[in-house]
């Protein structure tokens, strides 16, 4: 060894040089990963659909009677007070007549003209048959008095004034049949005017908002037709068109997270499930049987003033909960053998760990065991990692 002379311990130097860096570069790399840590809190299983807003209780104000409707002022969003008015109807105005319409109404009110006259010249007529009757009881009274006629041609004669009096009652009373018939036919000459007389005001059934006012402008309104839309909108019901095998789960009285709304989550219950499903083409083509879940927002109205009827959200039904669970991502996990498995950091390498899950929900899973709280596990591993194998912690 020492009889080496300098060039050979420059060949030995280089030679060792050229091992350590075809070492070096044929040696594995870290592999860089995404870590997080295992955390401890409250776990949930849930429910994640969308949903949309609606009021419980949403009244439609209609015309009671066909009448002229006068323009309505109210507008959407405006409030409105239990039995206060909300619409105004008055009569509607009278049919357009045309020419041969009016000339059967001249004729009709020349014969009405012609029925008074007769009916009048019968009036005249009882009057006298009247008249009469009255001086031959006058004369039979006397008659009779002095004993020159019987005692029933007395009688007869009084009947006979009462019979006029009647005649000249029904006689008048034809008359007064004949004079509305000629006001009933001169009415029908009259040009359409707008309609005149008391107005009929519409109340509000609630104390609430306008959601929707159906004929704003005045018209003509038949009998039965809407004419706005009023609703409480502090009555506020969240409906959810959940798959059949997940409203199973989903009883009345679960909690309810309300979010993607606009706003912060709010709280929510599930207050009934209905009995029957209806079939829904989804997206990709797809039939399913889907039902409606009804949900009452627990929450103070205060908190989710801003949220109106007919608004999308997002419900996310809890139907499981712990305390107090070691929590870990669920890109964390993949499958091992027949179980579950992650990667744990250990300094600067990575060792294979099996776990025990209990249940997991989108974004967190549930390990019974062995992780400890604090401790730093892989994201969504690489295909590469491999137990033992040395990592790079990606910089966030």
């Amino acid at each position: 060894m020492l009889g080496l002379n300098k060039t050979t311990w420059l060949w030995i130097g280089v030679a060792a040089a050229a091992a350590a860096a075809l070492a070096w570069a044929f040696s594995p790399r870290p592999i860089e990963v995404e870590v997080a840590s295992v955390t401890q809190g409250r776990f949930e299983q849930a429910i994640e659909e969308d949903g949309r807003t609606r009021l419980k209780e949403r009244y439609t104000v209609s015309a009671p009677v066909a009448a002229r409707l006068a323009r309505i002022a109210l507008r959407e969003g405006d409030p409105v007070v239990a039995g206060e008015p909300v619409a105004t109807l008055t009569p509607v105005m009278s049919s357009m007549v045309d020419e041969r319409s009016a000339r059967e109404a001249a004729a009709r009110l020349k014969a009405a003209a012609a029925g008074v006259e007769r009916a009048a010249a019968r009036v005249e007529r009882a009057k006298i048959s009247l008249q009469e009757a009255r001086l031959e009881q006058e004369r039979s009274e006397k008659l009779a008095a002095d004993g020159f006629i019987a005692p029933s041609r007395l009688d007869a004669t009084r009947l006979a004034l009462a019979g006029a009096r009647r005649e000249l009652e029904v006689a008048n009373a034809e008359r007064e049949v004949e004079v509305h018939e000629q006001a009933l036919a001169a009415a029908a000459l009259h040009p359409a005017t707008s309609g005149k007389g008391r107005p009929l005001h519409v109340l509000s059934p609630i104390t609430g908002v306008v959601l929707r006012v159906v004929q704003a402008s005045e018209a003509t309104v038949p009998a039965g037709a809407a004419l706005l839309e009023v609703g409480d909108p502090a009555r506020m019901e969240v409906v959810s068109e959940l798959l059949t095998t997940d409203a199973v789960q989903a009883q009345p009285g679960r909690r309810v997270v309300i979010e993607r709304w606009g706003g912060a989550a709010v709280e929510g219950q599930v207050r009934r499930v209905e009995p029957a499903a209806f079939t829904k083409v989804s997206a990709l083509g797809i039939e399913e049987q889907r039902v409606n879940v009804l949900i009452d927002i627990t929450a103070p109205p205060q908190s989710w003033r801003a949220m109106g009827d007919g608004f999308r959200v997002g419900v996310r039904i809890v139907t499981a909960g712990v305390d107090q669970a070691l929590l870990v991502p669920v890109g964390a996990l993949f499958p091992q053998g027949d179980g579950m498995a992650v990667y744990k950091l250990e300094g600067r390498r990575v060792r294979l760990q099996p776990v025990d899950v209990g249940a997991r929900n989108g974004t967190q899973a549930w390990i019974r065991k062995p992780l400890s709280n604090g401790e730093a596990v892989v994201v969504y591993p690489p295909a590469a990692l491999a137990d033992g194998r040395k990592v790079r912690v990606r910089a966030p």
